[in-house]
């Protein structure tokens, strides 16, 4: 089971938003890293949920609940999306402040590329930010 951390403006669609859909399709991402990053989800993989703009913050976790498929509301056949579901919101958000000054944490995406909107997650990556969340700083 792979981790991935997926970035979204809360005015524009927040944790809270996927919460209350209960699930919705992941789209609007264009940019090639990022889809590269899609196209390699399953179904049954996980996904930090990262707030960005004033916030920065990750603030809950996202189950995939498919597999990646061409954006249907798009031409362009090289755009995938992903279908998610809203698991848990984070007991604490960890901001991105937290985590660049965390040495564990320090290779991340989200710390050496951080205009990346699909991340992979290692899973001490995804261990570390969970403890911080149930413990924080």
């Amino acid at each position: 089971m792979q981790k991935f951390l997926l970035k979204t403006e809360p005015s524009e669609y927040s944790f809270d938003d996927l919460v209350q859909d209960k699930k919705t399709m992941w789209s609007g991402v264009s940019a090639a890293p990022a889809l590269k990053n899609i196209r390699s989800m399953k179904n049954g993989d996980y996904a930090f949920i990262y707030h960005t703009g004033d916030e920065k913050q990750i603030v809950g976790v996202a189950k995939i609940i498919s597999d990646p498929y061409r954006d249907p509301k798009a031409k362009d056949e090289k755009l995938v999306v992903v279908d998610i579901q809203a698991e848990q919101k984070l007991h604490h958000p960890v901001t991105l402040a937290v985590v660049k000054s965390t040495k564990e944490l320090a290779s991340m995406p989200l710390v050496r590329i951080s205009r990346l909107s699909v991340q992979p997650v290692t899973e001490k990556e995804w261990n570390i930010i969970i403890s911080m969340s149930k413990n924080p700083k």
